[in-house]
């Protein structure tokens, strides 16, 4: 109890510094906290804590700035600041999301790839073709395929008659999450059925006397193998960095020289995925010593002996990766997959995000959230704070999400994680340019459990930028490091004055 008190008052004391400057205007739902009626010493923390008010003036955010916290023992809520205002959700939506999946697919959901013959096979010979099928794996990798090949030729297969051809079909093919992102940023990938790699192929350049080499390839933790069905090619002048064309039947890239240096890598993205997985696996199968070239992408669902079936790990793992490194492509896979399982029928990503937020209104009582994807990538979805946080609360008590949130870093004064600090927080963190917001459980010090959302967004800042630009735009880090600041500050207000 000792030590309770004496993190409260020291978390008490830091707080006060904080206060001070001009008053904001007052928020939409704020509900007094309720001095306990021992008085004395509790009364005078908690009096010492600062503002709402001051705690946004200080962040000097402009635009919006919404929140709610509520007690998840009891559901209520214990404070807001327009809390009903409909703002972007950003990363956070993908919380919503994984609860959408659980409940949905289940925790021992796996994602199934399968290699199907349409003819039969005799004496090692498949006289037919060889389908290639997704299920809509997100996590499906250059490895997963090079074991799938080397299990094609332990069933005794030396070579198919036809092609090695991909089905995508499980889920609709969607060429960009966003349209309005920049076309060679890697969480802006094409989504489909069959999915390789996060639909990203590695770029490498490097140069020797003047000249560059590039490779592009399919990487992953064992294999390296090239790539045709995206090409690269450095040009001569200043700007833009990358330009993207459909070529027909390869993604052709072009880069500008002045932008590469002596060498260097990163992802792109890749708009044919089932092309990209067909390529890939033909190459790992002739090195297992099947005889197949690949063919034409199979447009109806397969039918034909299962000679072959990857499964993915179960959700759960998938869903916690997800979230800890916020991945947009997982999001949409799952969340597309829970949609077509719910409907009985795939649904292309707008009526899927329509579905998850009919879902989201009924079961998770979050009132009025309009969701264009399940990533949070599309800036305009809309859910309020209040909304957010009352999701996440009517769920905390059946302890499927938080353990999958990432904990949220509390820092100290110079900006540096506090592995001691006394609140404990798990989250989901939301970056857009200008648009900040973090959702989540904090845990007082006392153990009292509190659900929260915190939205910031500032319109007039955003509108300006040049959105297909991945450049970062004047006052776009600071604006978030403050964003972040009122966000700690909220969470450690709340830890003092809804404690106990």
């Amino acid at each position: 109890m000792r030590r309770d008190i004496s993190r409260r008052f020291l978390l008490t004391t830091a707080l006060a510094s904080l206060a001070g400057g001009a008053m904001a205007n007052a928020p939409e739902v704020s509900l007094r906290p309720q001095l306990r009626p021992e008085g004395g010493a509790e009364a005078a923390r908690i009096r010492s804590v600062p503002s709402v008010d001051a705690l946004i003036e200080r962040a000097k955010l402009g635009g919006d700035v919404g929140f709610t916290v509520i007690d998840v023992k009891t559901g209520r809520v214990l404070e807001g600041h327009n809390a009903g205002a409909g703002m972007p959700p950003a990363s956070v939506m993908k919380a919503v999301t994984a609860i959408y999946a659980l409940e949905t697919l289940g925790e021992d959901y796996r994602f199934e790839t399968r290699l199907i013959a349409t003819g039969p096979v005799k004496d090692g010979v498949l006289e037919g073709d060889l389908v290639l099928a997704g299920g809509g794996d997100p996590v499906l990798d250059t490895d997963g395929l090079a074991d799938m090949a080397a299990r094609l030729k332990a069933a005794g297969v030396t070579r198919v008659t036809g092609k090695l051809r991909a089905w995508d079909g499980a889920l609709p093919f969607v060429r960009f999450i966003d349209d309005e992102q920049p076309l060679h940023v890697g969480y802006n990938p094409s989504l489909s059925g069959l999915n390789l790699n996060f639909n990203r192929v590695h770029f490498e350049w490097k140069r020797s006397g003047g000249e560059y080499s590039v490779s592009m390839d399919a990487r992953s933790g064992r294999y390296r193998p090239s790539v045709r069905v995206a090409r690269m090619r450095v040009t001569n002048r200043k700007g833009p960095v990358y330009t993207y064309e459909d070529a027909g039947d390869h993604d052709s890239w072009t880069v500008a020289a002045g932008a590469l240096g002596n060498g260097g890598a990163r992802w792109l993205p890749v708009r044919r995925p089932g092309d990209y997985a067909a390529e890939v696996f033909t190459a790992l199968a002739q090195a297992q010593g099947v005889t197949v070239t690949a063919g034409e992408t199979f447009d109806d669902p397969p039918e034909g002996e299962v000679l072959v079936s990857h499964l993915s790990e179960p959700l759960v793992p998938i869903l916690k990766d997800m979230l800890k490194y916020s991945n947009n492509l997982t999001a949409e896979l799952v969340g597309m997959t829970a949609s077509a399982a719910r409907l009985g029928r795939r649904a292309d990503l707008a009526a899927s995000g329509a579905e998850m937020s009919k879902w989201a209104q009924e079961e998770l009582g979050m009132t009025g959230a309009m969701l264009v994807d399940h990533s949070g990538l599309g800036e305009t979805s809309r859910v309020t704070p209040l909304a957010m946080a009352r999701g996440l609360a009517r769920v905390h008590g059946d302890g499927r999400l938080k353990p999958i949130l990432k904990p949220f870093g509390m820092r100290d004064s110079n900006g540096g994680i506090m592995a001691d600090h006394p609140v404990k927080v798990a989250s989901k963190t939301g970056t857009l340019y200008f648009v900040s917001t973090l959702a989540g459980y904090a845990t007082a010090p006392d153990g009292t459990e509190l659900a929260f959302a915190v939205f910031t967004h500032n319109e007039s800042l955003r509108a300006p930028i040049d959105s297909r630009s991945d450049v970062s735009p004047p006052g776009a880090s600071s604006w978030n490091r403050r964003a972040k600041q009122l966000q700690q500050g909220l969470i450690e207000r709340w830890s003092v004055v809804y404690a106990g």
